[in-house]
């Protein structure tokens, strides 16, 4: 069986045009993207089902993906911008004005520098980063990450957590507003909304999205914290991470 518990039927996979999907122990196992993962983008867009990628990954991986991936489009830094490429061009779509939300992310990663003390460390790809601050949690205990998450929005700050990393960012967006704003951009209404997007996920930050696109998969990997989501994925693959988002792009393909 593919799907544990409820399995879509081919109804309701037969109207999906676009696949939304996170990308860390989504899209990637053990932080690298498999064969049979990366073909499977490949045949998602064979078929004329464009795929999205919705993380909370720096705009250096986004600009990345949108040259390198069979991708429509990257949405990065949880919801701060859209970037897609023009030809050979990049084009980057901000939520707000590019310069407010530089100025945001320089006060907002100075505020949060001091409470990172020696216990955490920023992510690698900061310096890549052009909107929200990322703080490294792989290996840290769960009660941890949580504190320090509390302390940033003591702060006034949005925070999300993942499995790598804590996102926190000054602002009024997150990955579904700027999901939704995109997909309005292309044309869809509430209906094509409902009937034609699914989104992907495995973490916390992936909350929002879960809780707004009524065709929602977790990989298997979302059962470790499956409890912490206030709406859970619709279907579940059997397996995890990447090989978990074959599955999904199977079935979707065989509707």
């Amino acid at each position: 069986m593919t799907f544990l518990g409820l399995a879509p039927t081919a109804d309701e996979l037969s109207g999906i045009r676009y696949v939304l999907t996170d990308i860390d122990d989504t899209l990637t196992t053990d932080g690298k993207l498999l064969p049979e993962t990366y073909q499977a983008l490949w045949d998602l867009q064979a078929a004329g089902v464009k795929v999205v990628t919705v993380t909370g990954g720096s705009a250096g991986w986004c600009e990345h993906i949108v040259r390198a991936w069979p991708v429509a489009a990257a949405i990065g830094e949880s919801g701060a911008f859209v970037m897609r490429t023009m030809g050979s061009r990049v084009d980057v779509e901000y939520w707000e004005d590019k310069s407010l939300q530089t100025e945001r992310q320089a006060a907002h990663l100075a505020a949060v520098t001091p409470l990172l003390a020696d216990r955490f460390q920023f992510a690698h790809d900061q310096r890549f980063r052009l909107a929200d601050v990322a703080v490294h949690i792989v290996g840290h205990d769960r009660s941890e990450v949580d504190d320090l998450a509390g302390r940033i929005r003591a702060l006034g700050a949005v925070t999300a957590i993942s499995s790598v990393h804590i996102n926190t960012w000054i602002g009024d967006y997150d990955k579904r507003t700027m999901s939704e704003r995109f997909l309005r951009h292309l044309g869809l209404g509430d209906a094509e909304l409902r009937e034609q997007v699914c989104f992907v996920g495995d973490s916390r930050n992936d909350a929002p999205m879960f809780a707004h696109f009524p065709k929602s998969f977790g990989v298997a990997n979302i059962l470790s914290i499956i409890d912490d989501l206030p709406k859970r994925p619709r279907w579940i693959s059997r397996a995890v991470a990447g090989r978990g988002f074959v599955n999904i792009a199977k079935a979707i393909l065989s509707r």
